[in-house]
């Protein structure tokens, strides 16, 4: 009887260890999903626009799988500028863009075409494989 006790608690506590061992490896964050990313330095500078509107909403499937939308109405400010293109954020609509993490991010549009998003925190740049045109509604500047 005891050799049988003994051997319940040793297969017990391997598939404990098992156990615990599975709920580590999975509860490691790892970045499996990767977000280009490039490091730029966001520029201030003057623009011929200053704010506009999206006059249609745009759905933009990113590289990662997941998706994101630019809500029609919300109203976009300039920020300043980077090699790709113009940035623009917003107080009407949270964005983010999704990888293995999930980042705040403003628009970067170049010739009425989103571009990519810019990434405020980690002060970086992050490419749509397709750049999508934006159906932009230019605002009078306040005086």
């Amino acid at each position: 009887m005891a050799i049988n006790q003994a051997n319940i608690r040793t297969t017990r506590n391997s598939v404990g260890i098992c156990l615990l061992l599975i709920f580590l490896l999975y509860a490691c964050a790892f970045d499996v999903i990767h977000l280009k990313r490039n490091s730029c330095q966001l520029e201030k500078g003057k623009s011929n626009v200053e704010s506009f509107k999206i006059g249609k909403e745009i759905q933009i499937t990113l590289d990662t799988g997941y998706s994101t939308t630019l809500k029609d109405g919300v109203i976009w400010d300039y920020v300043g500028f980077i090699p790709a293109g113009e940035v623009f954020k917003t107080k009407d609509q949270i964005l983010t863009v999704e990888g293995s993490n999930i980042f705040e991010a403003y628009i970067v549009v170049s010739s009425g075409r989103l571009m990519g998003f810019y990434l405020p925190v980690q002060k970086e740049f992050s490419p749509i494989s397709d750049p999508k045109d934006l159906q932009i509604v230019e605002l009078k500047p306040t005086q």
